[in-house]
């Protein structure tokens, strides 16, 4: 049998792509013999945290439109909108290698959210492919790092 799978739109494509090239240039210049790999180091893990804080917003975003939840409570949807940017911040002051750990638990958790949240709620069908093709990306470029900063 045959799935139907929904492309995904055009400027989410494009975006989500442009959006996962530094995750995945900065895990290989991480690999580069080079007097700069601190910064590079840092650069990444500077850039998980900004882009965990935008997945979580999308949560925030999801609840503030949402017109009924099962159970009928957005708060959750709220609270979860927090934690990644809080996730990220904490990874902004811990050593780079911790980091990366908190930075893949992060995207993993809340893909793992946007899951649970599309079984409450109607989310384009293109919607959870898109994320698990970026997360799994953005772990790409931090797991290159994370063992380069070994």
């Amino acid at each position: 049998m045959h799935a139907n799978i929904c492309p995904v739109p055009i400027w989410p494509r494009l975006l989500g792509a442009a959006g996962a090239l530094p995750f995945l240039a900065l895990g290989a210049l991480s690999w580069l013999p080079t007097v700069q790999q601190q910064e590079i180091h840092f650069t990444l893990i500077a850039y998980g945290a900004v882009i965990l804080s935008f997945v979580g917003a999308l949560h925030w975003g999801f609840a503030m439109t949402a017109r009924q939840v099962a159970g009928g409570h957005l708060a959750p949807g709220y609270v979860w909108s927090t934690v990644p940017s809080l996730l990220g911040w904490l990874a902004l002051l811990l050593p780079h290698g911790v980091a990366v750990g908190i930075l893949l638990g992060g995207f993993w958790a809340h893909y793992l959210q946007d899951r649970r949240l599309s079984r409450h709620i109607i989310l384009p069908e293109w919607y959870l492919p898109l994320r698990l093709g970026l997360t799994s990306a953005a772990s790409l470029g931090l797991v290159m790092g994370g063992l380069a900063m070994l």
